[in-house]
């Protein structure tokens, strides 16, 4: 492909973004990240290209059970399917299926510093070692493997492979994409203005908190299974989470993070999933002389209703004897390699392949 051919191509949005393989989401999940994906195939013009992977291969940056992690990369597509992600307008496919995401690391690796990769916060957060903690040091050891020191650059590498020029990113990973755009002016300083620098796009949802500990981020990592709502919750289920859900002895509902989490934690739930639309500061207006036992009963309605039909669609999917799943990840997959395929003959022919 000559250069204006490429050229030409970046005059479109595209926007990609990743989720582990961890299983079903939560509703923190949804409502960071999912909703948004859903949202944007509505809201951007049909010229954008939307890439929604299933990020496999950083996955084992920790040990896998090989039939476990079959499992919950299905049981994901299902679910980003069952919300609303409909594959003929999005690509949406796992990241091992296109072999160029690997090809791009190793050659962003060779231009990708070490200083700046001992700074990140991942590998440190992963091995609960102290933030200023170095390579040196003696609590890293042999602990730190290659990979998850490295899982940054592929992270640059999925999302320069398909010359992203939007990424929705949250707070937490503000830092690994401004380390993709390093690697972009790394490899462009060394080869040419080849690469694309993205651009963040902030998920207008706030984070949502544990509801066993309503302090700390939402995450399937909490010992609780009480902690968080899957997708795949029955009704029953997200009452009974709702009705366990932290809160405290003060009389009335308020708003109010600091010295109200789990209250406060539980009225952000509830309107995003309002189907009025009405923000937290009127829900807790609305709901302000509520004992607690009916307010939990209302979040949990609204909860309920803003799901209707999604654990269902999943669960037929999960369900269906037709390799559905397996059919619609081949099609995005097909389409992700075509698309990393444009980028990796430039960069070849850039560096002299």
């Amino acid at each position: 492909m000559s250069q204006l051919a490429f050229g030409r191509h970046l005059a479109a949005r595209v926007v990609f973004s990743g989720i582990q393989p961890t299983g079903v989401p939560h509703i923190g999940n949804y409502i960071g990240a999912l909703k948004q994906w859903v949202d944007l195939q509505r809201d951007e013009a049909s010229s954008t290209k939307l890439m929604y992977c299933v990020v496999d291969l950083h996955a084992i940056t920790t040990k896998q059970d090989p039939v476990q992690l079959r499992l919950r990369k299905r049981e994901v597509l299902a679910s980003l399917l069952a919300v609303g992600i409909d594959p003929d307008r999005s690509t949406v496919f796992y990241q091992s299926s296109v072999p160029a995401h690997s090809e791009l690391m190793w050659i962003l690796a060779c231009t990708a510093s070490v200083g700046y990769l001992s700074r990140m916060t991942q590998w440190k957060t992963k091995l609960n070692i102290s933030g200023v903690s170095g390579l040196s040091d003696k609590s890293v050891g042999t602990n730190l493997k290659l990979g998850l020191f490295s899982y940054p650059v592929l992270q640059a590498a999925d999302i320069l492979v398909h010359r992203a020029t939007h990424v929705p990113v949250g707070d937490d990973q503000k830092q690994h994409l401004e380390f993709a755009r390093e690697c972009v002016t790394n490899f462009n300083s060394a080869y040419g203005d080849h690469l694309v620098h993205p651009e963040t796009i902030t998920p207008p949802a706030k984070r949502v908190m544990s509801l066993a500990q309503p302090t700390t981020k939402m995450s399937k990592s909490h010992k609780s299974d009480r902690s968080r709502i899957l997708l795949s919750d029955s009704p029953q289920e997200i009452r009974t989470k709702i009705s366990y859900a932290l809160t405290d002895s003060l009389p009335g509902i308020s708003y109010d993070p600091k010295e109200r989490p789990g209250i406060s934690n539980l009225l952000e739930i509830c309107s995003i999933f309002d189907a009025a639309g009405r923000d937290v500061n009127n829900l807790a207006n609305e709901c302000a002389d509520m004992q607690p036992r009916v307010f939990k009963e209302f979040v949990s309605d609204t909860i309920i209703s803003g799901l209707d039909g999604v654990r269902d669609r999943y669960l037929d999917l999960m369900k269906r004897s037709d390799n559905y799943l397996a059919k619609v990840e081949e099609h995005g997959a097909e389409r992700a390699r075509q698309s990393a395929q444009e980028t990796m003959d430039i960069v070849k022919s850039a560096i002299g392949f």
